[in-house]
Parts: structure tokens; C-alpha cells; sequence
């Protein structure tokens, strides 16, 4: 079971979405909150899996709570989900160590994915988020001599699916091979690239010019 704390302050959405977690199958919700003051505190405590943390929140934002998690808990997984697609707010919460990105949606079979996707040592990143990220990181942070990275012609399709937004079950899909095998190209990737997360892997490779 992935076990799965829960960061919003919309009384409404943190309280179906809840509802929808403790029933999906692999998932059990260890609670809900509506601001992100005892968030270390909570994560200490409970110890989850992932954490589903809202960006912006009475009293202290989703990206400093999530800042001061990774410093109390450097393995944690964060999931940080928005109806914001601001370029600063997605660069602050890459830096910041996102697991991941989220776009709120009306589909909660989308944060299901997501959290298993994070849980499972990857990310997500919903498309929007992603091709900002590229546009980003292609206008100001590419350097003139990149760096060569050796990468497998399959490593560098799932690279660039990832690039797009694609999850791991599409990547799966388009590239014609199983979840578990999209899995351990990623890991294989995150070694070569030297990174933790999918947002790193896409800057990354961005960077470095291999997609």
C-alpha cells in the first residue's frame, strides 16, 4: 500500500479527493490537511510515501513547506499540484526537489497515476508543465559545449516522451514495451544523468542537448 498525505487548503477538493485515494486500491491515505504548518511535524510522524502537496496555502506556500520537508526528510516524495502554471512557480518547485507536478484536474485517476508513478522512484509531470520546462530551459540554462552522455537508442525515446509530459504508462504505450521496462530505462537514465527525479532528467537533458 502506498501511504499517502495530503496537503490542500479547498475544503471541497481535499475532501472528495481524499475520499477518492482511500478507495483506490494501493493507496491508503494517512490524512488531510488544509495548510502545510506542521508539515515536517506530520511527515516525521507518519512517515508516507508520498506527499500530495498544494502550491499555494494560507500561512506558509506549498513550495517552502515542501523545502523545509527535504531538509528535515531528504528521501521524502513530493507531488506538488497547482491550477497555477506560472514559470516561476514551476522553477521554484523543481529546485525546491518536486517529485513531481501536477496540473488540478477534474480526473482524480490522475493523481493516482501520479502518486504511483512518484512512489515507484519516477515522476510526472503533467504536458503543459513539461513544455514549459523545456521552453524554459532552453531559452536561458542551455550551455554553448554539452556534455556527452552515452544513452541507449530506447534510453533516449523515453527521455524524449518524458520531455513531453508523457507518464510512464504512455511512454510505455508509445514506445511499444512494458511499464516495468519503462521503470528501469528511467533508473538507468537518473544513473547516467546523474539526477533524482524526472523535472532533474528533463533539465538535464535539456542542458546537455541529448533530446
Amino acid at each position: 500500500m502506498i501511504r499517502v498525505i495530503l496537503f490542500e487548503d479547498n475544503n471541497n477538493l481535499r475532501e472528495s479527493l481524499s475520499l477518492y485515494l482511500a478507495g483506490s486500491d494501493g493507496i491508503f491515505m494517512l490524512g488531510s490537511y488544509p495548510d502545510a504548518r506542521e508539515a515536517v511535524k506530520i511527515v516525521r510522524q507518519q512517515k508516507p510515501d508520498v506527499v500530495l502537496m498544494d502550491i499555494e496555502m494560507p500561512h506558509l506556500s506549498g513550495i517552502q513547506a515542501m523545502i523545509n520537508i527535504r531538509q528535515a526528510v531528504p528521501d521524502a516524495k513530493i507531488l506538488i499540484q497547482t491550477v497555477f502554471e506560472a514559470d516561476d512557480k514551476v522553477f521554484q518547485a523543481i529546485c525546491g526537489g518536486a517529485s513531481g507536478y501536477i496540473i488540478k484536474t477534474t480526473d482524480p485517476e490522475k493523481y493516482v497515476q501520479a502518486i504511483k508513478e512518484v512512489n515507484d522512484g519516477g515522476s510526472h509531470l503533467s504536458p503543459s508543465i513539461a513544455a514549459k520546462v523545456v521552453k524554459m530551459f532552453q531559452s536561458k540554462f542551455v550551455k554553448d559545449q554539452p556534455t556527452f552522455i552515452e544513452l541507449t537508442n530506447r534510453e533516449k525515446d523515453v527521455l524524449g516522451c518524458l520531455t513531453k509530459g508523457l507518464s510512464y504508462k504512455m511512454i510505455a504505450d508509445t514506445c511499444g514495451i512494458s511499464y516495468s521496462t519503462v521503470n528501469t530505462h528511467m533508473k538507468n537514465i537518473y544513473e547516467k544523468l546523474h539526477v533524482n527525479s524526472a523535472p532533474e532528467a528533463v533539465v538535464k537533458a535539456i542542458e546537455m542537448r541529448l533530446v
